[in-house]
């Protein structure tokens, strides 16, 4: 008995340690589920006559010609960016999963972060600080993004 015991202990330390992602409260995952929505519709908006010269590149531009037909919403003529297909402004600027993303450079950033943030490590941290940023983490209950640890002894 006590050998199964020592068995589910280890199993349900992993469970607590993973953390899922943030539970939202409904009006906020409505919000999320529209942004996503509204997301699937908006058009790619690509640089005026981008698909026609090798040298523009198809990045947003503002088109500002005199006689451009994009500039002046002609038929034919891809969309151009406008504020008709921001996102909702609660959701604005939040990870898809609820939560909202703080870049981490070393463990001290990690004791700003609140309940209703993300911790993503900066792709400068190198591994050793990587892992010590992920325990401390894993401690105060924080989700990472991009956990990406290999175990410490392999240093």
């Amino acid at each position: 008995m006590q050998s199964e015991e020592e068995n589910d202990s280890p199993e349900q330390e992993v469970e607590e340690r993973i953390l899922k992602p943030r539970r939202t409260n409904k009006q906020l995952g409505e919000m999320l589920s529209l942004r996503e929505a509204l997301k699937s519709k908006r058009p790619e908006f690509k640089r005026q006559e981008s698909w026609r010269y090798k040298r523009v590149k198809p990045a947003w531009r503002r088109p500002r010609g005199l006689d451009s037909k994009m500039r002046t919403h002609r038929n034919g003529w891809p969309k151009s960016v406008n504020v008709g297909y921001r996102s909702p402004k609660s959701v604005r600027g939040l990870h898809p999963s609820g939560f909202e993303e703080v870049i981490v450079h070393n463990v001290k950033d990690l004791d700003e972060i609140t309940s209703d943030q993300a911790a993503r490590i900066s792709h400068t941290v190198g591994r050793r600080k990587r892992a010590d940023i992920v325990e401390r983490a894993e401690e105060l209950k924080i989700y990472v993004f991009n956990k990406r640890v290999r175990p410490v002894e392999t240093y």
